[in-house]
C-alpha cells in the first residue's frame, strides 16, 4: 500500500487490516505535518467495525501531509500521509498500484534511525527495534498542505519528543455560553486556543449527535470537556429540545453551554449505525435471522466454588479469578458434549465439530459490547486462564484489540452478573452455536443436605443452536456445569 512519489517522498496509504474490513475511521492523529517519524511508528489511531488501532508507518523520515481529518471514514488503499525520506533507494515493498502525483519537497529533519522502510505495513507489524524519538523540523518551514488545500499543521521548533503529540482542534468562532444570572444565551469573545478536549471518544460522542464542543464549557480541570458534559448538554437538548440547558448542579463558576442540533428531527435523535456498533447490529441481526435458538436454566448452588476459589488463592501465587474457573468448567463440559463446540455450514448443510476451544466471553466497554477470544483455551489451566483474561479485558477497556483477538471464537461464556441480574436469553454470537450464560451469585434461602440455609446461588443459562443438538444434550451440558459448580471435585476426573 505504499508508493514511491518521487526521488524523495513516498506516501503511505491505508492498509489492509485485515478480517475483511474494507474501511477504517481516522480518531486521533500521532503526528503533525513537520513531525519527524522513525521506520514502523505509529502515525494514526483508526477505528474499524472490530477494534481501534494505532497504523504504523514503514517510512522514516520527515511528514510532509496528512490526508483526512479526525471523524474521516477512508476505504483501505487510501492515502494516510506523505513522507519525505533522505535516501533515494528507501522504499518499502507493498503491492503495486498507481502513483499519485508528487508531493511538495521540503527539508529533512535529523532522525536518529534513519529513512529505511521496513516493508511491515499492516497493523501489528513492525521491526523489532524501538522507534527513535521525534523530532520537529525548524522555523521557517512551510506547513504542507493536503487535498484540501489547507494547512494540515505548523513549523516548530527542534524539540525532542519522547511520545505521540495530541493537539486540540483549534477555535474557529465564537463559544457560546450560558449566562448564570439572567439565563439567555450571549456570545463571547473568539476563544484564541484549541478546543479543550483530549479524549478521542468525546469527540466521536459530540461529533455522532451534532454537537458543537466549541459550545461547552467543560467541568474538568482548566474547562477540559469530559464525556459526561457532552452527555449532560445531550440529555439537556433532549429535555428541552434544543432550548439552553441549565447551569449543571454541583459546578461551581462553570455554566452550561446552550445545545444545538445539527440536523434536528421530529422523531428524537438519531444515532448512527456504523463502526463498532454497525458491526454489533448486524451480527446479532444475522444471527437472529439464521439460528433457531433455545435457552434452558437452572440454579446452582456456588457455596462450594466459591470456597475452592478462596483456598486456591490463600495458597500464594498469583490470583485465581472467578471468571477463570467457569471457563475451566466450560473446556470440561465441552469435551464431554463437544456438539456445542461446533458451527453450521448452511451450504453444505453440515454440522462442523471443531476440535480446540477458542473462548469467548462478553464485554462491554465505552466503544460498545466487544468479545474477546481466548485461544486454546481447553489447553490452558487456571492461572494461564486468569491471566489471558486480564490481559484482553484490559485491551478491551482501551480499546487496543486487534481483529484477530475479535474472531475465531467457538463458544462464549457471558458473565452478565456484573450488571447486577440473574438471568438473560442471549443472542448466540454467529457463527458459534452455543453460549452459557453465568448470573449474579447472591445469598438465597437453599435447601441444603435436607435443611433450609442461606447459601451462594446463581443462575446459569445455556442458549443452543438446535440445529446442532436437542434439548437432552443441552440439558446435560448445562446439567454438568451446574455440578461442577455445585461440586468442584467434579472437575477431578477431567484433569
Amino acid at each position: 500500500m505504499a508508493h514511491a512519489c518521487d526521488g524523495r517522498s513516498l506516501e503511505f496509504r491505508l492498509p489492509d487490516l485485515g478480517e475483511g474490513l474494507t474501511e477504517a475511521e481516522i480518531v486521533r492523529w500521532l503526528v503533525e505535518v513537520g513531525d519527524t517519524v522513525a521506520v514502523d511508528q505509529p502515525v494514526v489511531e483508526v477505528e474499524t467495525a472490530k477494534a481501534m488501532v494505532e497504523v504504523p508507518c514503514p517510512y522514516g523520515g520527515v511528514v510532509t501531509a496528512r490526508f483526512g481529518e479526525e471523524g474521516t471514514e477512508l476505504p483501505v488503499g487510501a492515502p494516510l500521509v506523505t513522507v519525505a525520506v533522505g535516501d533515494d533507494e528507501a522504499v518499502a515493498s507493498g503491492p503495486a498500484g498507481a502513483a499519485r502525483p508528487p508531493a511538495a519537497e521540503q527539508p529533512v529533519a535529523e532522525t536518529e534511525s534513519g529513512t529505511e522502510g521496513s516493508g511491515n505495513v499492516l497493523v501489528g507489524y513492525g521491526t523489532s527495534e524501538a522507534p527513535a524519538r521525534r523530532r520537529r523540523v525548524r522555523p521557517g518551514l512551510p506547513a504542507a498542505t493536503g487535498p484540501s488545500g489547507r494547512a494540515n499543521g505548523r513549523a516548530r521548533a527542534v524539540e525532542p519528543v519522547d511520545g505521540p503529540v495530541r493537539t486540540a482542534e483549534p477555535v474557529d468562532g465564537p463559544v457560546r455560553t450560558a449566562d448564570p444570572v439572567a439565563g439567555p444565551v450571549r456570545t463571547a469573545d473568539p476563544v484564541d486556543g484549541p478546543v479543550p478536549v483530549i479524549s478521542p471518544l468525546v469527540r466521536r460522542l459530540a461529533r455522532q449527535n451534532g454537537l458543537d464542543l466549541r459550545e461547552l464549557a467543560g467541568s474538568g480541570p482548566d474547562g477540559l470537556i469530559l464525556r459526561a458534559d457532552v452527555e449532560y448538554a445531550l440529555r439537556a437538548a433532549a429535555a428541552q429540545g434544543g432550548r439552553t440547558a441549565e447551569r449543571r448542579p454541583g459546578t461551581t463558576g462553570v455554566p452550561a453551554a446552550s445545545v444545538t442540533s445539527a440536523a434536528p428531527v421530529a422523531d428524537g435523535a438519531r444515532v448512527p449505525l456504523k463502526g463498532m456498533r454497525g458491526a454489533v447490529a448486524d451480527k446479532l441481526s444475522r444471527s437472529r435471522r439464521e439460528i433457531p435458538d433455545a435457552t434452558c436454566w437452572v440454579d446452582a448452588d456456588a457455596t462450594e466454588l466459591m470456597r475452592a476459589r478462596t483456598a486456591m488463592n490463600a495458597s500464594g501465587g498469583p490470583k485465581i479469578s472467578l471468571v477463570a474457573l467457569l471457563a475451566r468448567i466450560c473446556t470440561a463440559a465441552l469435551a464431554r458434549f463437544p456438539e456445542l463446540n461446533s458451527t453450521v455450514d448452511t451450504e453444505a448443510r453440515e454440522i462442523v465439530r471443531l476440535e480446540g476451544v477458542h473462548l469467548g466471553f462478553a464485554a462491554q466497554t465505552d466503544r460498545g459490547l466487544v468479545v474477546p477470544v481466548v485461544r486454546d483455551a481447553h489447553a490452558r489451566d487456571a492461572e494461564s486462564l486468569t491471566a489471558e483474561f486480564a490481559r484482553l479485558t484490559e485491551a478491551a477497556r482501551t480499546g487496543r484489540l486487534t481483529p484477530g483477538e475479535l474472531t475465531g471464537g467457538t463458544f462464549t461464556l457471558n458473565n452478565y452478573g456484573v450488571f447486577g441480574v440473574d438471568g438473560s436469553t442471549p443472542i448466540i454470537n454467529h457463527p458459534e452455536a452455543a453460549m452459557l450464560g453465568v448470573g449474579r451469585i447472591v445469598p438465597k434461602p437453599w435447601v441444603h443436605e435436607g435443611e433450609l440455609a442461606v447459601r451462594q446461588v446463581v443462575q446459569l443459562s445455556l442458549t443452543f443452536d438446535h440445529r446442532v443438538c436437542d434439548g437432552g444434550t443441552a440439558g446435560g451440558f448445562l446439567r454438568y456445569v451446574a455440578d461442577c459448580v455445585e461440586q468442584p471435585a467434579v472437575l477431578l476426573r477431567t484433569l
